[in-house]
């Protein structure tokens, strides 16, 4: 798997100075590269407790993107997945340590609670005040004798800061932070393996399962899972989180493990809203990409039963952008719809021939959802065929509500329903047309005419002509030949559409964007959903 790295050796380093770079000062390192990897707050005084964390990289912005005001004083980075030295921490230790004294926040892995607890000796002996918190906060895995620590350390890492920010001293923010530590549980799920630059990826989730407790490391989980949506995978968690709560108020901290889109994210903050642990969430921070995994594509719940005065520090004013802040969880607010905006309620009619005709059109673009999408994948995001099928899906379930007698009302109804219903610019210059054509019905026009004025005004409004690679090649010059009959224009449906195949520059709608070597041979999609309907309003005949 490609990333964008140079040589791996130097991975750390070269993502370490881009952060500097780019801090505006906030941040500098001390000079040791390239063994030791120290990067701290550049306006420290050593007045206060220096809250200290790190461990290998990989899990950005963890732990770099969470030092200054308010959180933590230094960071020490490891290398991918890998523990920093003893020396690297007690450099860091030592750089950042007054007389107020140090918290080390350290993850509960082997290495690092080895260096960590290492480098924490070797500065009392120096003469240095430092308290080392563990956190193990993942309760995926049960019988696990030393829990992981995984992104409830996040929770550690705020509620410390902020009380050392406030001038706490070292026994109440390491008491704190032990309390903290102790009362959060953490469980994550994955729908696939991170991939470490430099190294195969290793493809143990097969298509179709989720596995629940993986690592963030890439450990193997608990177990491997039917995937069926966002829903049940959600509530696998949900509901080992609840069988092990107290019934009390929880602040929840939703992590993307880093190859989770923002819109799945907010699914998944939405369905743990409506789960059994739901009811027990007061706050949620994020959800965020906190504490990451080099793009895997999952995600992880951390709670804590936080109190009000928690809660203040949680909220606590840091100068850290990777943090989201906390908000209360609300039931979702609904307003009014704006006066003028109602749907027009119309007077259902019946003409049989009509209801055959839109429900064989609507069937005909069902039919060929697959295919639609197929061809505007190759000029644009791939879905015009699940549009015009989300389209024919809302007609049919409407036909009894229509004025099917009345073609001037059917077409404005028919507006009405393709501007509710389908997104992007296909519905919206659908929804013209045939707004337009009810205006031009309701003069008295004959149906030829009317359906030309509502190509008319999309034409007007679209910006689009015939060659420009649009629906309108093949809509043009079917109502052209509508007038001598259905079957000349579908004839002329087809090969308008046919036509958009040697047409290599699109000037509207998505293809516009793509280049003539993707667009050659293949039919624009519109276009051919406009033929097919032809072809089958011509089959009737």
């Amino acid at each position: 798997m490609a990333h964008f790295v140079n040589e791996t050796r130097d991975i750390v380093t070269e993502a370490i100075d881009g952060i500097l770079a780019g801090s505006g000062g906030r941040l500098a390192r001390i000079d040791g590269y390239p063994h030791i990897r120290v990067v701290l707050r550049n306006d420290w005084e050593k007045s206060q407790v220096a809250l200290v964390s790190g461990g290998g990289s990989g899990h950005e912005p963890s732990h770099v993107g969470f030092v200054g005001e308010g959180m933590l004083t230094a960071a020490i980075c490891g290398d991918i997945f890998a523990s920093p030295s003893v020396d690297a921490v007690l450099a860091g230790i030592l750089a950042v340590t007054g007389s107020a004294g140090c918290l080390l926040i350290v993850k509960n892995y082997t290495g690092d609670r080895l260096n960590f607890g290492l480098a924490a000796e070797r500065a009392r002996s120096l003469g240095h005040k430092v308290e080392v918190v563990i956190v193990g906060d993942d309760i995926a895995l049960p019988d696990l004798a030393q829990p992981r620590g995984v992104a409830g350390t996040l929770l550690v890492h705020k509620i410390a800061g902020a009380l050392a920010q406030s001038g706490a001293d070292l026994s109440t923010v390491a008491a704190a932070a032990r309390r903290v530590a102790d009362g959060t549980m953490s469980f994550g799920m994955s729908l696939d393996t991170c991939a470490v630059p430099g190294s195969p990826k290793e493809a143990r989730i097969p298509p179709g399962k989720v596995e629940l407790g993986l690592g963030i490391h890439g450990e193997p989980g608990v177990q491997q899972v039917d995937f069926s949506g966002a829903h049940t995978a959600v509530a696998a968690i949900a509901d080992r989180m609840a069988d092990r709560i107290r019934d009390q108020s929880y602040v929840a901290l939703v992590n993307n493990l880093g190859g989770t889109s923002v819109l799945e994210m907010s699914v998944i903050l939405n369905d743990l809203r409506l789960s059994r642990l739901g009811r027990n969430i007061s706050h949620v921070i994020g959800p965020a990409a906190m504490m990451t995994s080099l793009g895997m594509h999952g995600f992880s719940v951390s709670i804590y039963p936080a109190s009000a005065e928690e809660l203040d520090l949680l909220a606590a004013p840091t100068s850290q952008r990777a943090w989201p802040g906390v908000s209360s969880v609300k039931a979702v607010q609904v307003a009014a719809m704006p006066a003028g905006i109602a749907p027009i309620a119309f007077a259902p009619s019946v003409n049989l021939a009509v209801r055959t005709m839109l429900t064989g059109c609507c069937k005909t673009m069902l039919a060929s959802r697959e295919e639609l999408n197929a061809l505007d994948a190759k000029s644009g995001d791939g879905d015009t065929g699940s549009t015009v099928a989300r389209a024919a899906e809302a007609l049919i379930s409407s036909t009894d509500r229509l004025p099917l007698a009345d073609p001037a009302q059917l077409c404005q109804a028919i507006a009405q329903e393709l501007s509710q219903t389908i997104g992007g610019s296909f519905g919206v210059l659908v929804s013209i047309f045939f707004n337009a054509t009810a205006d031009a019905l309701r003069t008295d026009l004959p149906i030829t005419e009317a359906l030309q004025v509502g190509l008319d005004r999309m034409k007007e409004i679209g910006g689009a002509k015939p060659g420009d690679r649009t629906l309108v090649d093949a809509l043009e010059p079917a109502l052209t030949a509508l007038v001598e009959g259905i079957l000349p224009a579908a004839k002329a449906a087809r090969a308008g559409a046919d036509h958009t195949k040697s047409l290599l520059q699109a000037n509207a709608g998505r293809a516009a964007y793509v280049s003539a070597p993707q667009l050659q041979g293949h039919t624009d999609p519109g276009a051919e959903a406009v033929a097919r309907i032809f072809e089958y309003l011509e089959s009737m005949t």
